[in-house]
């Protein structure tokens, strides 16, 4: 296959924001709370607090589930994270975590127009974090577990999961994963590949991976290779932990053991989810015109240097490159679907319902640059709110 690809082009300096500018950015948080309503006369007041207020909360108490028609709580998010995977940063704790939690709050209610609030926890056991939660259930409608470090966050979701009667979603797991496959079956329709046909190398088998390659396998793709910091993940080592364990089992059909470098061997997909720097003689021995997706922030797996004498279609977690894989395409049209549709649950057919949303819109204008949407195209939080709500209530 031999295809022409647009040269990767570095912008100019001038568009990167320095540490001065950011951090004026941030002063004071990047959240308010704004009331929905005037209170500028007497009778508002006697309406929205005493003696008005009462008439509701007496309602309430009659019908607990009126909370969620004359209360916020049933539609607010609860972004929660222990900092213990903060982006590229990792364990640096709850509190240099929150400026994250409030990004990801502001990206609720400018993509999706849903309230949310950051809840930063200390490094607890599972039980005492689902306790927590379990106690604050009144206070919210959904929850975003977000730089919450693995094993522990498969431990964790799936216990909240089971605890809670609400919408649970570790973004990094399956946000990352809805994208990356909604960017990847882009990347085959416009490399002329099939998609279930194609040979993927996951470097990095931490949150973000293993959720990938469980949806790639969920999507029909069945030669996925994954590999830790140790090399291939496969059955026969007696070093992997229980979420590891259950990815060996329905990975490396071929047997493959070593590291790196047998994993790339005649790939097609360089997925890379780690802070690896994948060396250029490795790339080399992959099928030609790979696909390569670079998702290590701020320095992908493959630099776009070594991309442009590769790659026939080049992605990272980066806005300054083309082919920006940004959960923003996800999780806001994720929760609001879920929340509209009332469900107890983020299913695999509701993550697959957005997939086909993000690439339904990404097949408009479909090229080696554009495999997927901008993260700032309006349409979409609203096209994956209603792909999801669709999937979740019953046909």
């Amino acid at each position: 296959m031999t295809l022409t690809t647009p040269p990767v082009t570095r912008p100019a300096a001038t568009t990167t924001p320095q540490r001065e500018e950011i951090l004026d950015f941030h002063l004071g948080g990047k959240l308010r709370v704004h009331s929905s309503v005037e209170l500028t006369t007497r009778r508002a007041l006697s309406i929205a607090y005493s003696p008005g207020v009462a008439e509701v909360s007496d309602a309430i108490a009659e019908r607990a589930e009126l909370a969620g028609t004359y209360t916020w709580a049933g539609r607010l998010v609860a972004v929660v994270s222990d900092g213990t995977a903060v982006l590229g940063l990792g364990n640096i704790g709850p509190a240099a975590a929150m400026p994250v939690m409030e990004g990801k709050a502001a990206l609720f209610k400018t993509f999706a127009g849903l309230d949310s609030i950051p809840l930063v926890l200390p490094r607890m056991s599972v039980e005492d974090t689902v306790e927590t939660l379990v106690r604050l259930r009144h206070s919210f409608g959904a929850v975003n577990l977000e730089d919450v470090s693995a094993p522990l966050c498969f431990e964790l979701e799936a216990a909240l999961d089971e605890a809670l009667d609400c919408p649970v979603m570790h973004d990094d797991q399956h946000g990352t994963a809805v994208v990356t496959l909604a960017g990847l079956r882009g990347a085959a329709t416009v490399t002329g590949r099939r998609l279930q046909d194609l040979r993927v190398a996951v470097i990095g088998a931490g949150a973000s991976g293993t959720a990938c390659a469980k949806l790639l396998r969920a999507a029909g793709i069945e030669d996925i290779t994954v590999v830790d910091s140790r090399g291939i993940v496969e059955a026969d080592r007696t070093d992997l932990n229980p979420a590891k364990t259950e990815l060996a089992a329905i990975t490396n059909p071929r047997g493959l053991t070593g590291g790196i470098d047998q994993a790339l061997r005649g790939a097609d997909v360089l997925l890379g989810l780690s802070c690896t720097t994948v060396p250029e003689e490795l790339i080399a021995t992959m099928d030609p015109d790979p696909i390569l997706f670079g998702l290590s922030n701020p320095r992908p797996e493959v630099s776009p240097e070594i991309a442009a004498r590769y790659a026939s279609v080049y992605a990272t977690g980066r806005s300054d490159y083309p082919n920006q894989v940004n959960n923003v395409l996800a999780f806001p049209g994720i929760f609001k679907g879920a929340l509209d549709a009332g469900a107890p649950r983020i299913t695999e057919a509701m993550k697959m319902a957005a997939v086909d949303a993000i690439s339904a819109l990404a097949a408009e204008d479909l090229t080696p640059t554009t495999i997927l949407p901008s993260p700032l195209d309006a349409r979409v939080a609203p096209a994956v709110a209603a792909a999801v709500q669709a999937a979740a209530l019953p046909s």
